[in-house]
């Protein structure tokens, strides 16, 4: 009996031997291996990022998201930024706004029906200006509130057009002044546009990534050129080429100039070809001719 105890026993721990050598450890292997891997990549993607201020790759899915018919007839027909691009880049934007339509909730305030038509624009919105990065979700908002016209805001007690409030995670935004955005295309003022440029700007600061890194050292290279060429600065401030609502502080100037940049790029590189570049290079933004 007890032979046969110590011959089971034995039989036992070559069997756990034979499981630590035959599977345990070089699954323990393999898995350290690909942890090295993977933070080799990530040092690898920081020290590009550092050096060339853009990410190795933007565009990478296992199975492209579609929209409905009508969805992408709305995307076609009334944002004339998908017209712009190539038809590769026209899917990978496609897919952008199905992922933003299903992760953000939509709220009609006053009684007002959300529709197709504004789930498209206002993701559209959201999508173009993140288009150049990998990460193009802001973590700051999972929901829009849409009221049909201006509205009176409990962040200020003033009417408001949009806004974005970070504590909430919604962007709130007038359906009429974001049709009125879209109608005018060269006034160098869309307050979707504006609102979504807020979230990022927040977003960015608030964690910690490639696409903040690139964004945040981006504005912080167009700060500090504009402090250090005075004259370049003022000459800004005079031509009025953007409102003068863009010089209340950092923030409300980061979203005036990427309006401008979005609206009228020509003349802003015209104007200001330098600010022009970095704008550009923060945003990533190679591609529909800019």
């Amino acid at each position: 009996m007890l032979l046969q105890l110590l011959f089971q026993t034995k039989q036992q721990e070559e069997f756990e031997a034979y499981l630590i050598y035959k599977f345990i450890i070089p699954i323990g292997v393999v898995l350290i291996l690909l942890f090295i891997i993977y933070r080799l990549q990530r040092l690898f993607q920081f020290l590009y990022v550092s050096k060339y201020r853009k990410p190795v790759f933007n565009h990478f899915y296992f199975r492209l998201k579609r929209l409905t018919p009508l969805q992408l007839s709305i995307l076609k027909n009334q944002y004339s930024f998908y017209s712009k691009l190539s038809p590769k880049y026209q899917s990978y934007f496609e897919h952008r706004v199905a992922v933003f339509i299903n992760q953000n909730q939509f709220i009609g305030k006053q009684e007002l029906k959300i529709t197709e038509e504004m789930k498209i624009i206002i993701a559209a919105t959201a999508t173009m200006l993140n288009f150049g990065f990998r990460n193009y979700k802001i973590g700051l908002l999972d929901k829009v509130l849409l009221y049909p016209e201006a509205f009176f805001s409990k962040l200020n007690q003033n009417l408001h057009k949009g806004e974005f409030n970070p504590s909430y995670k919604a962007i709130v935004l007038s359906w009429e002044d974001v049709l009125h955005g879209y109608s005018i295309e060269n006034d160098n003022f869309n307050v979707a546009i504006h609102e979504f440029v807020h979230a990022m700007h927040l977003d960015c600061l608030n964690q910690k990534g490639l696409k903040a890194a690139i964004f945040i050292n981006g504005f912080s290279d167009i700060a500090h050129f504009l402090e250090t060429n005075p004259n370049y600065k003022q000459n800004v401030v005079n031509s009025k080429y953007f409102r003068a609502y863009a010089y209340t502080n950092q923030f409300e100037f980061l979203s005036v100039v990427i309006e401008s940049f979005i609206e009228t790029p020509e003349q802003f590189n015209s104007q200001f070809p330098e600010l022009y570049a970095m704008v550009k290079r923060m945003l990533n933004f190679n591609f529909a001719n800019y």
